[in-house]
């Protein structure tokens, strides 16, 4: 299938305003027809100009590469050049002919009659006769009125001139080409132009649906039963936490949320954070992960493991999946973009003969300090680390602004058995761990703390509970707090009765 008809294809997979933005392929194709016909009008077909012409930066090249050049050109030197210059607010490619001497057949020491004399030099051109004349203006056409009208066997301009009347070089601009170039930098140009709207769009949406879960997750403290600990007027051995009555009476879907944005950085949809694999996932495993982080809440919801009370909620749901598909369709409008761009400079270097065009820039990659930087469309990405992508912008806002909003759990979590460091007990080289962890170290007699070894465990006291952090776990994690205490307690009963030597493992009846 032509890459035309799949260009076309992919675009209807994606939202209309995405397509109506997208790069025009097939009015680019039929410019490059007209370039093909403008180049053989000026008697410059794609097979002279495999021929003749050379790149600017041919004259840079390896000398290695200059000794396997053709003997012949690597003695004439460039006869013409394909170069894009800068004209007002466009780019204008043209080609360039050097009219020197550096064509000139060897001679002996006995000149033929029908040699040139030495003060004329034979300049051979594949342009027609009158396209010189009307290029080159009057000094060329009274050159040519003395000169043999017939035209050379090989089909090609061969004009007795004198080198002193004529200009070094011969500038031709190329219409066709001009408007090549013209279409496509303006609708990279308008595509970018888009992109900006639809980043500030992006931005603002996530900064309402930032307020709407937060007032939606909100922790105990919102509510007038929550009462915070203090060393001035609590007891640490007498705390306790009544979690699930308070999360039924706040209306609060702080716990779901905190479901949801753990099952959505499992899924790594947009971007690797893995050991296996690190950085930018590609479009079809972004979508196939998507997928399945949508078909997880689904499932979880129909089966109650996963329940939104608020209507808030579940319209911030909503949005927040609008925007991860919304990301996913950029990534795909991103690849499809460049995929079109590559092409057609290909198509248009094999068509017409002139060498692949230079770097265009794209509207989808930026760097962190400027929204104008941009990346190589031309040829293969190759992503420094100064630039971004902004599909991977967005995610980074994404997570940034949405994921904190509710404290991880794993962020508060007591190295040594895993779960909530709830009492949460903070030694002196400023280790944290929970109570039940920390009785058992000194129970053992271990001195040294687990993670940097000092000798703080055993010093630890009352003193050490961190108040702060109890009270901001019992706010934040009301439910994993409550279970932690119950686990604790039954932990220090079984405890007790093993140190009484009763068996507990069941019931005992006297």
């Amino acid at each position: 299938m032509h890459f035309s008809k799949t260009y076309a294809q992919l675009l209807l997979t994606l939202p209309p305003d995405l397509r109506e933005s997208a790069i025009q392929y097939r009015q680019l194709k039929k410019i490059i027809n007209q370039i093909v016909a403008e180049l053989t009008a000026l008697g410059l077909s794609p097979d002279v100009l495999h021929q003749v012409l050379q790149p600017p930066s041919a004259a840079a090249d390896k000398g290695k590469q200059r000794a396997d050049a053709d003997p012949v050109h690597a003695s004439a030197g460039s006869r013409v050049i394909y170069e894009l210059a800068n004209v007002a607010d466009h780019v204008e490619p043209r080609l360039r002919l050097r009219l020197d001497s550096s064509d000139d057949p060897p001679t002996t020491d006995s000149a033929s009659p029908s040699s040139p004399p030495k003060s004329e030099t034979l300049v051979s051109l594949p342009i027609p006769q009158e396209f010189i004349i009307s290029a080159l203006g009057s000094s060329v056409h009274q050159h040519q009125s003395s000169s043999d009208p017939h035209d050379p066997a090989d089909g090609e301009l061969a004009a007795k001139v004198d080198t002193g009347d004529l200009p070094a070089e011969l500038i031709i601009p190329l219409v066709s080409d001009t408007a090549f170039f013209r279409t496509l930098t303006e609708a990279l140009e308008s595509l970018a132009s888009y992109l900006v709207g639809k980043r500030t769009e992006f931005e603002s949406t996530l900064r309402v649906l930032s307020q709407e879960i937060s007032s939606a997750a909100r922790p105990s403290s919102h509510s007038a039963a929550f009462h915070p600990y203090s060393p001035y007027s609590s007891d640490p051995a007498n705390i306790s936490v009544t979690s699930y009555a308070l999360s039924i009476t706040s209306r609060s879907d702080l716990d779901t949320w905190r479901q949801i944005f753990q099952l959505y950085m499992e899924a790594d949809i947009f971007q690797g954070h893995q050991e296996r694999f690190r950085g930018e996932r590609d479009v079809e495993d972004a979508e196939t992960r998507l997928h399945a982080f949508s078909s997880e809440l689904k499932e979880r919801m129909a089966k109650g493991s996963l329940k939104l009370r608020m209507k808030q909620s579940r319209i911030a749901l909503n949005k927040f999946l609008e925007l991860n598909t919304f990301i996913l369709d950029l990534r795909k409008f991103q690849h499809v973009t460049a995929e079109a761009t590559r092409k057609i400079l290909k198509k248009h270097a094999k068509r017409t003969a002139l060498p692949l065009a230079p770097d265009l820039t794209s509207p989808f990659v930026v760097r962190p300090d400027s929204l104008d930087s941009a990346l190589v469309l031309s040829r293969p990405a190759v992503r420094n680390s100064e630039t971004l992508s902004l599909s991977l912008l967005l995610v980074q806002a994404l997570t940034e602004t949405l994921l904190p909003i509710v404290p991880h759990l794993d962020d508060y979590s007591c190295v040594i058995c895993t779960s909530l460091a709830f009492k949460p007990i903070r030694l002196h080289c400023s280790h944290l761990f929970c109570v039940r962890c920390l009785v058992k170290l000194q129970k053992r007699g271990e001195e040294h703390c687990p993670i940097c070894r000092a000798t703080t465990v055993l010093s630890a006291d009352r003193s050490n509970v961190d108040w702060a952090l109890l009270n901001f776990m019992k706010d934040w994690f009301p439910m994993e707090a409550k279970k932690k205490l119950q686990q604790n307690e039954r932990e220090a009963a079984e405890e007790e009765m093993h140190e009484l030597g009763l068996d507990v493992r069941g019931c005992m009846v006297m």
